[in-house]
Order: structure tokens, then C-alpha cells, then sequence
């Protein structure tokens, strides 16, 4: 399960992979859907400033395709990857909402121990219990 949350931690979308599956497979369905509403006036975000994410989406090609939309990457760099660059540690804890936002989810039995036998049903539960959150 790979979430897409807005700043205040609420979930916007959901993308479904094998549990052996990379999460880099992920990312090009995960940037492409959800708008972010805004906190005033006005019509929906389709670009976010900023994209916090874990090592596991730190690749040059990422960073990329970040840039080139628009949006800062707020990715810390792997051990192994030989060119450091600014990092912004502050924006960095902000991905513990997320964190957070998964582990509500997972208050929710069906989610936690994924009682669906089908990927689509258990989006399906997926979703009402994201409405359930920003209600």
C-alpha cells in the first residue's frame, strides 16, 4: 500500500502493489492523480510544492521528474549514492503525518490484517476509511 497524503496528513490516494514490489514502481501512479485543496479560496492544487519521501525513492530520475514539474524533492540521499545535496531536515519530520496517517488506517481491522482476497476490494476499504478520516 502506497499512500499520497496531503500536508495536514490526510489521505488523497492510494496505489496498490505486490508486497515484494519496489516502491520506485509505484511512483509514477502515485504523482500523477490527487489535487490538494486549499487552505483558502480557490480552486484545488494539481502540483505540490514539496514531495517528502523516504530513501527508498532517491534516485536521480526521481529528482528529475520532480524538479521538472515543479515540485522540491525533500528525499534524503542513501548511503551509497556518491553526490550530496542540500537536504532539509526540518521539512523532512514532516513525513511522520504520513506515518501517522498509516497507522489510523490501520485502527481499521479490514486494513491492518487485509481480509480481502482481491486488490480491488481492499481499495475498496481503503477508501471508506479514508473518507471516514477527513470527514
Amino acid at each position: 500500500m502506497h499512500v499520497k497524503a496531503e500536508g495536514f496528513g490526510k489521505p488523497i490516494k492510494f496505489v496498490l502493489t505486490g508486497g515484494e514490489r519496489h516502491e520506485v514502481v509505484a511512483f509514477p501512479e502515485m504523482v500523477k492523480g490527487g489535487k490538494v485543496k486549499r487552505q483558502r479560496r480557490g480552486r484545488p492544487k494539481h502540483r505540490s510544492r514539496y514531495l517528502v519521501g523516504d530513501k527508498a525513492y532517491s534516485s536521480q530520475e526521481i529528482r528529475q521528474q520532480l524538479r521538472r514539474s515543479g515540485t522540491t524533492p525533500i528525499i534524503p540521499k542513501r548511503n551509497n549514492e556518491k553526490r550530496r545535496g542540500r537536504f532539509n531536515r526540518g521539512l523532512y519530520r514532516e513525513r511522520n503525518r504520513v506515518e501517522r496517517l498509516i497507522n489510523r488506517l490501520k485502527h481499521y481491522r479490514r486494513i491492518a490484517t487485509r481480509y480481502e482476497k482481491y486488490a480491488i476490494n481492499y481499495l475498496a476499504m481503503l477508501m471508506i476509511c479514508a473518507i471516514r478520516l477527513w470527514l
